[in-house]
């Protein structure tokens, strides 16, 4: 309990501030979001002539749809563009913890099928991630302090009981919705999750869940919303794993 107690108390401090970020540090933040944005103009610009308002992030089955018919124009003749962007919008939105990667999933299935859709969705949102962990070990400890003391108390607590097997905890975070895969993105690095850990984790937490929501972009018509991609059959699936990965972490606790 000793160590549980002293990581807890290393966040203590929580900033008072509206806007807890230094000058600096929104430096470092503007200017990554300044690369993202000069990345999408670079693809955007070696695209044709077109009418390119169907272009945004898709909130809805139907803004996806629109996208998706649109995208499939371009994707045969315009492959390395329409990867590029697809890979940097994912990037972007999982570094800035943008709701709406799922749309993005479903369309990786609908344009690339099954095998090319989960590794793109598995590269992506590893990417995406470890992009978040490393700004975040620039400056998301004032942030993260400052909008979710709790839950990063409660992570910190579970992070420190679980060191001998970490690995199992991490994947059990990334198969069940314990905690939000944006938070545990975010706050990894401030709660001492090592890199190399984060990253096993995130590589093969992320396959089961990216393997069933690209399979269903392979019937996005037939989808009439977001709980349609998760079955019976698909949710007890990744329960399953879910339980077998926590099973050491679980082990661990009571022999200590």
């Amino acid at each position: 309990m000793g160590k549980e107690e002293e990581a807890v108390q290393q966040l203590a401090p929580i900033a008072s501030n509206k806007f807890p970020l230094s000058f600096w540090e929104t430096t470092v933040a503007s200017t990554v979001i300044l690369g993202f944005g000069l990345g999408l103009a670079a693809v955007y610009l070696t695209l044709p002539d077109s009418d390119y308002s169907f272009l945004k992030l898709p909130r809805t089955l139907q803004d996806l749809q629109l996208l998706r018919d649109n995208l499939e124009i371009y994707t045969s003749d315009y492959t390395a563009q329409v990867l590029v962007g697809y890979c940097v919008v994912y990037v972007f939105m999982q570094t800035f913890m943008i709701p709406g990667t799922v749309f993005m999933s479903l369309l990786a299935g609908a344009l690339f099928g099954v095998f090319k859709g989960v590794a793109l969705v598995v590269f992506t949102a590893t990417a995406g991630a470890s992009s978040c962990y490393f700004l975040s070990k620039m400056i998301g400890r004032p942030l993260l302090t400052s909008l979710w003391p709790d839950k990063l108390k409660f992570f910190q607590t579970q992070v420190a009981r679980r060191r001998k097997s970490l690995l199992n905890y991490m994947l059990f975070l990334r198969l069940t919705p314990t905690l939000p895969n944006t938070f545990i993105n975010f706050a990894s690095p401030i709660v001492d999750v090592p890199y190399h850990i984060f990253f096993l984790g995130t590589v093969i937490g992320l396959i089961p869940a990216a393997y069933v929501t690209v399979r269903a972009g392979l019937a996005l018509g037939e989808l009439q919303s977001i709980g349609d991609l998760y079955d019976f059959n698909s949710v007890a699936t990744l329960f399953l794993i879910g339980v077998v990965s926590v099973t050491p972490t679980l082990m661990t606790k009571k022999e200590s």
